[in-house]
């Protein structure tokens, strides 16, 4: 995979969670909405387990251990499989699956561009790809967890203005190390 800087990881992921969190605060109701529909959507599921199995087919294929070389394009079509095979069969909450595949992948991809970084804010990124690990584990195990999360998140306009600033200040912040602290890196 070409690297990618922490910077632009960090300007992209920053955005990324940043932005949505505008229409949050400006159409509460119909933000939650969508929010809501989210853990049992099948083209989400579908979507995000795709491209979770691609995204860990792809790191499988350019793994260089020797121990599981023989073996590797018999567990390349495995895997390849059972991803395919999640998006007929296991068809409830694929959404939260997928999801859960999909953070703990870019959890590897902010931990790998984030090592060799001279500089302590790099376990900003860090310690959210851990959080990130532990959510798409949780969620793997108990992917109706995340839908009674987002439930509770947005229950009310109060608190989903209230989640939707914070996540916009967080992602805000993260976007600002990446033009700032992690330039160049």
């Amino acid at each position: 995979m070409k690297s990618i800087s922490l910077s632009m990881l960090a300007i992209i992921l920053g955005l990324a969670v940043g932005l949505p969190q505008i229409y949050g605060l400006t159409q509460p109701k119909a933000f939650a909405a969508g929010v809501q529909k989210f853990p049992r959507s099948l083209p989400w599921g579908v979507a995000l387990m795709l491209l979770g199995t691609a995204w860990f087919l792809y790191y499988l294929n350019i793994e260089s251990i020797a121990d599981f070389a023989a073996y590797k394009p018999v567990l390349l079509a495995a895997f390849g499989a059972v991803g395919l095979a999640a998006c007929f069969f296991v068809q409830d909450f694929l959404a939260v699956r997928g999801l859960a595949v999909v953070l703990m992948l870019l959890a590897k991809l902010m931990v790998d561009t984030a090592r060799w970084v001279d500089t302590d804010w790099r376990l900003v990124m860090v310690t959210w790809a851990y959080v990130l690990v532990v959510a798409g584990i949780w969620f793997t195990i108990y992917p109706w967890h995340l839908r009674d999360l987002l439930n509770w998140a947005t229950a009310n306009e109060k608190r989903v203005r209230v989640g939707s600033a914070i996540r916009l200040a967080f992602g805000l912040f993260v976007a600002g190390l990446g033009l700032t602290v992690f330039r160049g890196t």
